[in-house]
């Protein structure tokens, strides 16, 4: 089921299945979020939860068990209930239960709101932590957004800049997407400025991390773009479907890293992961802002 909020400069759709977006309007009727062409991309902005990325083999340990979960965990497959709605805000909210506990052992509450306020569109998550042991977990965004924004327009007219200058390093990726242990610098244009061409994502997605906690995507040549703030998050992932001409690029904050490369990991020793404790209660909030 689908859930509209707007305010007098956005109108924003979002889908019970994964409380995923699924159109971000401005006054105007520019469209900003990518549309799901499954050509290249059926998804438009899946949520990420339990965890971020591929785990080796799909599976992972945990107190000497073995379990098995898909890409970017098992959110976006399920169905979340509508808790609150109000006419720029609705607040979606998803239990453990025992098809989330078949692939991850805890009692949870994961929450996320999706507000309005003028041109920005805050998407807060709560994690609550229904147990008495301590949980872990890594949680992201993947929106995808068009590109271009804007009639006549090229994809390589569009840029992502960052809000300052600063000096990320690209993390390292083998070819089937688990980590290698040898990130290494990425240099960009003016210290800030990455600019977008269809061959920056033919070894699938740039990965970031020490970057600038705000990045802009825009055209010089252009009025539309939106900028996208992360401030809780590490790392910053750009992404479209590799080699090809896909009308799209995904901005994804991300908490944590995949597996690395060969290995099983074990949750409760992945450094990156968040670990709340029971009965505890975790949150954050990132944000979309459209021009």
């Amino acid at each position: 089921m689908e859930y509209t909020i707007r305010n007098q400069e956005m109108t924003v759709v979002v889908k019970s299945l994964g409380a995923e977006l699924q159109s971000i309007r401005g006054k105007d009727g520019t469209e900003y979020l990518w549309q799901g062409d499954p050509a290249f991309w059926g998804d438009r902005a899946p949520n990420i939860f339990p965890y971020v990325a591929r785990l080796t083999e799909g599976t992972y340990t945990l107190s000497g068990q073995e379990y098995a979960m898909r890409i970017h965990g098992f959110l976006k497959y399920m169905e979340l209930e509508v808790k609150e709605q109000r006419e720029d805000a609705v607040t979606f909210e998803l239990r453990s239960c025992e098809d989330t506990r078949k692939q991850y052992p805890f009692d949870f509450a994961y929450r996320i709101t999706y507000r309005l306020r003028g041109k920005t569109l805050a998407v807060e998550h709560q994690v609550e932590n229904l147990g008495s042991g301590r949980m872990y977990f890594g949680i992201g965004g993947h929106p995808g957004f068009q590109v271009p924004l804007e009639k006549g327009l090229s994809f390589e007219d569009y840029q992502l800049s960052f809000t300052e200058a600063c000096r990320p390093y690209r993390v390292g990726f083998t070819e089937d997407c688990f980590l290698n242990g040898q990130d290494e610098e990425y240099p960009l244009k003016e210290g800030r400025i990455l600019p977008l061409e269809h061959s920056l994502f033919d070894q699938d997605a740039v990965v970031l991390k020490h970057a600038c906690r705000e990045v802009t995507l825009s055209s010089d040549k252009g009025s539309r773009g939106l900028t996208v703030t992360y401030p809780d998050f590490p790392y910053i992932g750009f992404w479209h479907k590799p080699n090809s001409q896909a009308p799209y690029v995904c901005v994804e904050p991300w908490s944590s890293l995949p597996s690395r490369k060969g290995i099983r990991e074990n949750l409760s020793q992945q450094s990156d992961l968040i670990a709340l404790e029971g009965g505890k209660c975790w949150e954050t909030v990132w944000e979309i802002r459209i021009f």
